[in-house]
C-alpha cells in the first residue's frame, strides 16, 4: 500500500501537520495510541479508521526513520 493516498497535508487542516485521509486526526496521534493498543482496541474506539489508515501511519513513519524528505 501507498501511505501517500492515505495520509494528507492540508495547511487548511491541523495547521499542515500530516494528517489520516484528510481528517482531523493527526498520524502522530494514531503513532501514539498504537503505543499503548492493539489495532483492534483502536478500530473499535475509532470506527471512521480503517486497518489500512494504522499500516498508512506506520508505513510513513518507517519513511520518515529512513530520513526521507517528504515531497507531497
Amino acid at each position: 500500500m501507498d501511505w501517500r493516498r492515505r495520509i494528507t497535508v492540508d495547511p487548511e487542516v491541523m495547521g499542515g501537520r500530516p494528517c489520516i485521509r484528510g481528517m482531523r486526526f493527526p498520524v502522530a496521534a494514531l503513532l501514539q495510541l498504537l503505543k499503548h493498543q492493539t489495532p483492534e482496541e483502536i478500530l473499535e474506539d475509532y470506527p471512521y479508521l480503517e486497518r489500512e489508515d494504522l499500516e498508512a501511519a506506520l508505513d510513513f513513519a518507517a519513511y520518515l526513520a529512513e530520513g526521507r524528505e517528504v515531497v507531497l
